[in-house]
């Protein structure tokens, strides 16, 4: 019965590839302790027991689908990636220039002590850098060397070998080092340090915090205890945290203003926060049920920051009131609230002094009424479609591949970009365009996550069906040198990322860590810190390292391919 299973498989490496997402998927679900390997690299161990079996697939399907997700990964990443290249970004981003400068140093030590091959090397940096792309750039450096084809396929199998063994255990390192080590190294308190941060930043302060996730609401009131009161005697003690929007008295509506004076029976529509809610409903009166003569429809709107007034502004200046005090920033009507800030995909924490970058969504929410004003005062209106422009996405793609067949020398090492390389960069120019136009059809997100996710374990999961039979060869040759190593080039780089960050750029601790977990690229490294720290202010500095290391690693993947050949031509 396993024989006929084996031969159906064979016949149909269809079947084997969506057997081998499906099991790879839910392993990588499984949480030992704080670590989760995630679904690549549950797919790619479980590609490497089926690939013992001899199944594999054609050449081609795995080059489709790894330009699908190193297109989206560059297209996705844009946005920020440009958005990051000014003062700040660059100051963070020498974090980066550690990881990238240290793990290539590294990698070529280790590559002239233990004789590393070029695939074996590439796949020992992808790993311990906890970088999957680099796999599929440096498989693609690899298919283009001039040498012959059974040569070239144990050189693809040694990088993903070598990576499905170092990612394990950089994965863990990094995770236990930047959650648990590190505060110990610096004598901190993580938490307190985070906590404290937090409310440096204004979290925790009733004259300007706003909650992490507020529920807005819209409640209609009777006026039976503030009449005689104005609406800015009743409205200015909860800091813009609700407004009223509008007042019907008898047979009209009369205007909204600060000094309109509310009458007994007056019937008061208020917008803004529930908690808020509560206190003003004692000072008003009883709520009100019906609200059909209340013609006001409320809206979530998402606005891409563009302004340049508004860049570099904090948090806390969206909740000035309307009396101009903050001089050439644009007045907002009271009711429109800022219920989210995403940076790079990413929530922000809503701290008052969270400074505002270029690209920023921020999520509003008021009358509709309101909104059309209020857009173009901080940029221009997110454009969600459901509709995909596969015009778009292919030209991306073909210009890119056009681009990674131009090779130049690098100190007299041939090194080309190849068609990964190229689609990456082509990604980024392309979804940094559509992030100035983002009224143009282009690729929705879930679309574009679609793209990544099912473009990249499709890719690991052919290379490794047809890198099975070569990996037992790698592991028994080098043994417990490989999990070492993994250890040691995760943690060099981001010891001294500390050391420098915190003695020579002044970070503060939470935000130096994320910045830490942003350069190795490691989501779950992120998700340990902030567990640790109890609130979001690592992801103040996440954001911008992860940003640029995401773009800037796997194009080291030709680089060290290029390297290796180098040396051993010596």
């Amino acid at each position: 019965m396993f024989s006929d299973l084996v031969d159906i498989l064979r016949t149909h490496p269809e079947i084997a590839l969506f057997a081998v997402l499906a099991l790879g998927y839910a392993f990588g679900q499984i949480r030992f302790g704080p670590i989760q390997l995630g679904g690549v690299c549950g797919t790619l161990i479980v590609a490497l027991l089926v690939g013992q079996l001899g199944i594999t697939l054609a050449d081609s399907v795995k080059n489709t689908f790894f330009m699908l997700f190193i297109f989206a990964l560059g297209y996705a990443g844009g946005p920020q990636f440009f958005a990051n290249l000014d003062a700040k970004g660059l100051r963070m981003g020498l974090l980066c220039l550690i990881e990238v400068v240290v793990v290539i140093g590294l990698v070529v030590g280790a590559t002239i002590l233990f004789g590393f091959d070029q695939g074996t090397a590439a796949g020992l940096m992808a790993g311990a850098a906890t970088e999957s792309a680099v796999v599929g750039t440096a498989t693609d450096a690899i298919s283009k060397l001039a040498l012959p084809p059974d040569e070239i396929r144990q050189l693809q199998a040694n990088v993903v070998t070598a990576y499905s063994i170092t990612y394990v255990f950089g994965l863990i390192a990094i995770v236990v080092a930047t959650s648990q080590v590190f505060p110990l190294l610096l004598r901190v308190n993580l938490r307190e340090e985070a906590d404290k941060l937090w409310r440096a930043m204004g979290g925790g302060d009733d004259d300007g915090a706003l909650p992490a996730a507020p529920d807005m609401v819209g409640r209609v009131f009777e006026v039976t205890t503030a009449q005689g009161r104005t609406v800015a005697e009743l409205m200015d003690p909860f800091k813009r945290r609700a407004g009223i929007e509008r007042v019907k008295r008898g047979d009209t509506l009369p205007d909204v203003t600060s000094s309109l004076r509310l009458e007994a029976g007056d019937q008061v529509l208020v917008i803004g926060q529930r908690g808020a809610m509560v206190d003003i409903a004692g000072l008003l009166g009883r709520e009100f049920a019906d609200t059909t003569s209340f013609d006001v429809v409320v809206e979530n709107v998402e606005a891409m920051l563009t302004q340049r007034d508004w860049i570099g502004r904090e948090l806390r200046d969206l909740k000035a009131d309307r009396t101009g005090a903050l001089g050439p920033l644009p007045r907002l009507p009271q009711n429109v609230h800022v219920v989210g800030v995403v940076r790079d995909g990413h929530a922000m924490p809503l701290l008052p002094e969270l400074k505002l970058q270029r690209r920023d969504v921020l999520k509003l929410y008021g009358p509709a009424a309101d909104m059309a004003k209020v857009v173009p005062l901080f940029g221009v209106r997110v454009v969600h479609s459901v509709r995909s422009n596969i015009s778009y996405m292919a030209a991306g793609i073909l210009l890119g591949v056009f681009i990674g067949g131009f090779s130049i020398k690098l100190g007299g090492i041939p090194f080309s970009l190849g068609t990964g390389g190229g689609a990456l960069l082509t990604g980024l120019a392309f979804g940094w365009y559509q992030a100035r136009n983002p009224h143009r059809l282009s690729i929705p997100e879930d679309a574009l996550a679609l793209m990544k996710d099912i473009g990249l374990a499709t890719f690991i999961a052919c290379v490794g069906l047809a890198s099975g039979p070569q990996a037992l060869t790698l592991i028994r040759k080098f043994g417990v040198a490989l999990p070492l190593l993994g250890i040691a080039i995760a943690i060099v780089p981001a010891t001294l990322s500390l050391f420098v960050g915190r003695r020579v750029l002044k970070i503060e601790t939470p935000v130096l860590l994320g910045a830490i977990a942003g350069q190795q690229c490691s989501t779950p490294a992120l998700s340990a810190v902030q567990n640790v720290a109890g609130n979001t202010t690592p992801l103040l500095g996440y954001t911008i390292t992860y940003a640029i290391s995401n773009v800037i690693l796997p194009l080291m993947g030709p680089l060290i391919v290029g390297i290796v050949g180098a040396l051993q031509m010596k």
